[in-house]
Parts: structure tokens; C-alpha cells; sequence
């Protein structure tokens, strides 16, 4: 953990001339007093003229900017990109050329429902936007960490959130979907059937940012300098793997640390423990665009990694926190519709609406036309144009001349050509009547849910019975239940059924599904498996044995996983051997919720009270399948309910290597097997 614990420390945060400066209003006038405001008396009224109290007030009371619709709850990170080799077969992009050349970016994750105040661990799809900073000007992938979405067209992304929003009668319930307008929403647009499954799925409930893929969603093209395009979807692989919670776990993670997302991604980053994410691409030939049984532009499909490679093509490293949650994490303004040379767009008409959306909602939110200008936004290329005006203007335009063509100013600024870097669309060519329509192409709704559902394990299987039974549970209209059971039976019998009888709807009769095709790549149990930044409690009490327990502590740290030590009390906790530690919680202050893994060190100078309040943090930290550890002393806590003998349980005095059992047990992340089912 990073703290500052000393006020050294904390004005070292500060420089020399920072804490030399003299206090002034925005105009430049130096303050004599701040305390108190100007009035007629000691106890007589205010007065009016005093400027200072009116300027300070003034801006206390505009302070707030309209939270986002969607996507209002996030947290940010700056960060850098290199590509691996030159993709200049593919596109123009300048930042996919030079593997020596490094861009910074800047990465905002979010929840989507709920609203600024809500908790990080709420089920819902997480927003993944990155904004980087090229030579040619901003681009903004603006994705989420899931690579579907729940409609097809813009013209109904109005519906799908006041449907998901909190119900207007009572403004209940906040951050959930489990409720009547939403699945109401799913149950008459049955579009939504293969994102709901991913929302249902413990995708939905990340362990953290840094254990989460992003997708760019949509479909996109790469054109490359001769002017060829190839149709590309955007991924985001987390080097740490793609790892969850469990849905108990996360609803006592929202009471115990509503931050808890964000204080893990601002902590990992102090620490020097930098998220990695590779980003990769899925590429077809454009004359390939319908050799598949899927339409490569519905927003509601994704390519199969099995059919589609994906292609890691480079790795983003966020290395720096934010100096100001407000200036940066919420002005930053993302935008599909930002790309450079090399990058264009599709007709997904999802994408197709976002390109008009965004800027409409900057507009708003940020106050007006120049967002742009505002720090976190501004490129880092010189930018010029004729625009003029408007609210928030930074720059200040010298001549008289805000228009082209002219003469006054030699025609500058000027054009550019292709070869000079301008930006030229891609001439796809585009022939039909105008209608409003969908095309047939889109029209399969349960294929790639069924998909979906082939591709997850028993226990991720489980977890969507379980989720949907408890978000149809907590809809109150019967015939909502029914018509969402029914409509589910076409993606899987076997779901619907048992979330039928879960929730008392009837349950529906065997349909034949004829699609056995799976994706190992959407379970989560087929990622990468590490030890890396794993948070471990270790429990221990006065006369825990000194040296044994001070070398798995250094063993871990080795790993570079992080420990946190906890008792009944704080201070140093001393035990044998002249060796101590100090306490960073006690029971009251920590919860098995909040570490990957528990390590049960005991003391032997302890009493029956803290050995009972050490036995509800290492159960309920069983209870949700994480590895458990205990060394000598300790055991006696898990040599009970049968719990030495479980997957994911490590004793000391059953093993030849403690610490590389432990750790492997960690690794694992989660002990499935031990799941009641």
C-alpha cells in the first residue's frame, strides 16, 4: 500500500515555489483574508461589494459539470504505446509504423449504468476508452470489455438506457439491471439475446481493470498507402490474464470498498506495478466480407477467435496516475469518430450513430465547441483552423482572417494533400434507396449466444443460471419473467429451464438447437495465469513463529505479490525469533473480499477471540473459492468443515514446498471444484 504517513511526505508533494505562492483571486489580486467575509459591523449583514466572497462562492456553486449519461462512474490512467513491427501492409496510421516510437495514451475505465456515486463492482458491461496522443492527432478507441453490444442500431441506444436507468417513479434501483423496464427492454428486442449473455456472465464482474480485455466493439477498416482496406476488429489482452469476482464477492466488495476498482488500478501504479495490455487486431480481406455465417458488420456478433486470429500487434503500458480525478478523468472527451490516416469506418449502423452522438454530447457536458482545448484533450501536434469563438475559448486568434479560401492571409491555413499527411475517406461505394430497414443479414439473434453458452465451463455455466435467476428473481411483473425464459429457450433449453424453475415461471419445452460450435477463447478459465500484483491477507497474532513465516513473506514478495498483514489490533505485532511486523488492518477494517488470497499465520500467545474473528475472514474467503494457507500455528483453523482436504487449500505440514504450493494455488485464481452447486 502507498501511503503518505508523515507531513514531510506529504509536502513533498509539493515544491519550494508551490508553497511560496501567495494566495489571489482568479483575476491576479493578492487576498488578505479568506476566512471571513466583508460585512457592516462584526455582527451586521454581508455586503455586496465584497468581490472575493462573491467570485469564491460563484465558482464553489458551478463547480459540478453534468455527470455523463453513461458511463459516468470511471477511472483514468496515462500510459504509453509501441507497436511491435510496422503494419504498413495494412494501414497508413503513423503510430502502427515505428517500434522504436513511443505514443502516450490516456485510459479511462468505467461502468456504464450507474451514476457518478455508484459502487465498481455493480454488474454491467465496463467502458475501455483510449485516447492516444499521435504526431498526426488524437485517436480514440473507444470500446468496452465486451465485444458485443445489446443493438444494432443507434436509433434505439435512447431505449436500451432509459430501460437500463433506474426506474423514473422511484429512481430505484441504481447501478442493476435487475429489474422490470430492463428486462422488458430484452424480452421485445431480442437483438440483445448474445450481449445479455456476456452481461450475465462473469465478464460482467471483473476482479480489476488490470484483469480485463477491451474490444473496440465495431467493425473498423485499415487502409494502408496504396489505398487497400481490410475490415479490423480491436483488442485489448491483458497481460495479468482476464479474471473475475464472484457475484457474492462483489456485492460485499460494493459495501466494504466502493472505490475498490480504482484504489487497485491508482495503488498498482504507485507501486510500480504497471498494467500491461497487448492490443491485437482481427483482420478480413474486404472481398471476404461474406464468406461467414455471421454479418461482419452487425455490432451484435463478434468474429470467433478460432475463425478470425487475433493478431497482437503491440502493448500499452499506464504508468502514470492522474494529478486531477476532475481536469483530466472527467473532462476527457472520447469520440469514435477521432481517427488518423490509416484508420476509417464501416457501416455498422451502431458506429454509424456514435460518429454523430459523441460530439452532441461534449457539446453539453463540456460547455460548448471547444473541448478540444481543455489539456487532457488537446493534441500534441499543432492543430489550426478557422473556428472561432464559442464558450471556453483558450486560444487567442491573431488577423482578421477566419475563413477560406482568401487572400489576406496567403489561403493559411491550407489544405493538405494525402501525401502531406491530410486525411482522405476511404471511397467505398455506396449505392441504394433510402429506407429505414435492417438487413436480413442481421436478423439471427441466438446463434452466437448459443455460441456463447457452448463455449463457458460448468462453472461459468453456472454462474449465467445463477445471475439470470437472480436478476429475473428481482423482476416483479410475471409475464416479463416469462417472456425472457421463453425467449431464452432458443439460445439454450438447459438455461432456460432451470432459471424457469429458479424463479417459479414455466418452464419451457425441449427445442432442438442445431449449433454445437464453440470459441475456447470466451471462457475465461483459457487465460493466462499469474501470481503477478495477487493481493494476499496474512493473519497473524503475538508469538507467531518469527523465521518461518518471515521466509514465505519474502518468498512472495519475490513473486512480486503483495502482502498485507492483519490482526485484532494495529501497531507491530511481534513473534519469535526477534522478528515483527506492523499491522496494516485489523478484522474491522479489512475483509476477505478484498484480497486474492488469505495466509493464515496465527500466534500462539492469541485467545479464542481473535482465533473466532480470524475464522470468519478465512471462511467466508473459502466460501469464495480462494486459496487458502496456513503454516503451523494456523492450521487449526483449516483442519475443519473438511476444509484441508479441499482444492486450493495448502497446510504446511502437508507439503514438501509450502510457499510453491501456495503460489500455485494462487495462480489458479479461483478453486471451481469447491463450488456447491
Amino acid at each position: 500500500m502507498t501511503h503518505n504517513n508523515s507531513k514531510k511526505e506529504q509536502l513533498e508533494q509539493y515544491t519550494t515555489d508551490d508553497r511560496k505562492k501567495k494566495m489571489t483571486t482568479n483575476q491576479g489580486v493578492k487576498v488578505h483574508e479568506d476566512e471571513f467575509s466583508l460585512k457592516a459591523g462584526k455582527r451586521g449583514p454581508t455586503l455586496m461589494e465584497d468581490f472575493h466572497f462573491r467570485e469564491k462562492m460563484t465558482h464553489f456553486d458551478h463547480e459540478r459539470i453534468p455527470e455523463r449519461i453513461v458511463h459516468a462512474r470511471g477511472f483514468a490512467a496515462h500510459g504509453e504505446f509501441q507497436v511491435y513491427e510496422s503494419m504498413k501492409d495494412f494501414t497508413k496510421a503513423d503510430f502502427l509504423q515505428d517500434p522504436n516510437k513511443t505514443t502516450p495514451v490516456f485510459v479511462r475505465f468505467s461502468t456504464v449504468a450507474g451514476s457518478k456515486g455508484s459502487g465498481e463492482l455493480a454488474r454491467d458491461a465496463r467502458g475501455f476508452a483510449t485516447k492516444f496522443y499521435t504526431d498526426e492527432g488524437n485517436y480514440d478507441l473507444v470500446g468496452n470489455n465486451i465485444p458485443v453490444f445489446f443493438i444494432q442500431d443507434a436509433m434505439k441506444f435512447p431505449d436500451l438506457i432509459h430501460a437500463v436507468k433506474p426506474e423514473p417513479h422511484n429512481g430505484i434501483p441504481q447501478a442493476a439491471s435487475a429489474h422490470d423496464t430492463f428486462w422488458d427492454f430484452v424480452a421485445n428486442n431480442q437483438e440483445s439475446a448474445h450481449m445479455v449473455m456476456w452481461t450475465m456472465s462473469d465478464r460482467a464482474i471483473p476482479r480489476s481493470f488490470r484483469m480485463m480485455e477491451g474490444f473496440g466493439v465495431h467493425t473498423f477498416r485499415f487502409v494502408n498507402a496504396e489505398g487497400k482496406s481490410h475490415f479490423v476488429k480491436f483488442h485489448w489482452k491483458p497481460v495479468l490474464g482476464t479474471h473475475s469476482v464472484v457475484w457474492d464477492e462483489a456485492q460485499k466488495i460494493n459495501g466494504k470498498d466502493p472505490d475498490f476498482h480504482r484504489r487497485d488500478l491508482w495503488e498498482s501504479i504507485e507501486n510500480g506495478d504497471y498494467p500491461e495490455y497487448e492490443l491485437g487486431v482481427q483482420m478480413i480481406e474486404e472481398e471476404d466480407e461474406f464468406k461467414f455465417d455471421f454479418d461482419v458488420l452487425d455490432p451484435t456478433k463478434l468474429w470467433p477467435e478460432e475463425e478470425v486470429p487475433v493478431q497482437l500487434i503491440g502493448k500499452m503500458t499506464l504508468n502514470q496516475n492522474v494529478e486531477n480525478v476532475f481536469a483530466e478523468t472527467e473532462q476527457v472527451a472520447f469520440h469514435p469518430g477521432h481517427v488518423v490516416p490509416g484508420i476509417d469506418f464501416t457501416n455498422d449502423p451502431l458506429l454509424q450513430g456514435r460518429l454523430f452522438s459523441y460530439t452532441d454530447t461534449q457539446l453539453i457536458r463540456l460547455g460548448g465547441p471547444n473541448f478540444h482545448e481543455l489539456p487532457i484533450n488537446r493534441p500534441v501536434c499543432p492543430f489550426h483552423n478557422n473556428q472561432r469563438d464559442g464558450y471556453g475559448r483558450h486560444t487567442i486568434n491573431r488577423g482578421p482572417v477566419s475563413y477560406h479560401n482568401n487572400s489576406m492571409a496567403d489561403n493559411t491555413p491550407e489544405t493538405s494533400t494525402e501525401e502531406e499527411g491530410g486525411y482522405k475517406h476511404y471511397q467505398e461505394k455506396v449505392d441504394g434507396h433510402k429506407i429505414r430497414a435492417r438487413s436480413e443479414s442481421f436478423e439471427d439473434h441466438f446463434t452466437q449466444a448459443t455460441l456463447f453458452w457452448n463455449s463457458m465451463s460448468a462453472a461459468e455455466k453456472q454462474h449465467l443460471i445463477n445471475a439470470f435467476s437472480f436478476e429475473l428473481g428481482k423482476v416483479e411483473s410475471k409475464f416479463i419473467q416469462q417472456q425472457v425464459v421463453d425467449m431464452y429457450a432458443n439460445v439454450s433449453t438447459d438455461l432456460a429451464q432451470q432459471v424457469a424453475k429458479a424463479i417459479g415461471a414455466q418452464i419451457p419445452e425441449e427445442k432442438e438447437i442445431n449449433v454445437t460450435k464453440s470459441s475456447p477463447a470466451l471462457s475465461q478459465q483459457n487465460t493466462v495465469h499469474s501470481v503477478s500484483t495477487r493481493k494476499v491477507g496474512v493473519i497473524v497474532g503475538e508469538g507467531f513463529k518469527g523465521k518461518e513465516v518471515q521466509e514465505v513473506i519474502n518468498d512472495l514478495k519475490m513473486n512480486n505479490i503483495q502482502v498485507e498483514f492483519i490482526s485484532n489490533q494495529l501497531g507491530t505485532m511481534q513473534g519469535t525469533d526477534n522478528i515483527a511486523y506492523e499491522m496494516d488492518h485489523t478484522f474491522l477494517t479489512a475483509d476477505s473480499v478484498l484480497f486474492d488470497a488469505v495466509l493464515v499465520a496465527g500466534g500462539d500467545k492469541e485467545n479464542k477471540a481473535f482465533y473466532k474473528q480470524a475464522a470468519l475472514f478465512v471462511h467466508e474467503a473459502y466460501s469464495h473459492l480462494k486459496p487458502v494457507g496456513a503454516l503451523n500455528i494456523g492450521e487449526e483453523l483449516l483442519k475443519v468443515d473438511d476444509m484441508k482436504d479441499s482444492d486450493g487449500v495448502v497446510l504446511e505440514s502437508y507439503c514438501t514446498d509450502f510457499t510453491k504450493q501456495f503460489m500455485e494455488a494462487i495462480a489458479a485464481h479461483r478453486h471451481w471444484n469447491r463450488e456447491v452447486v
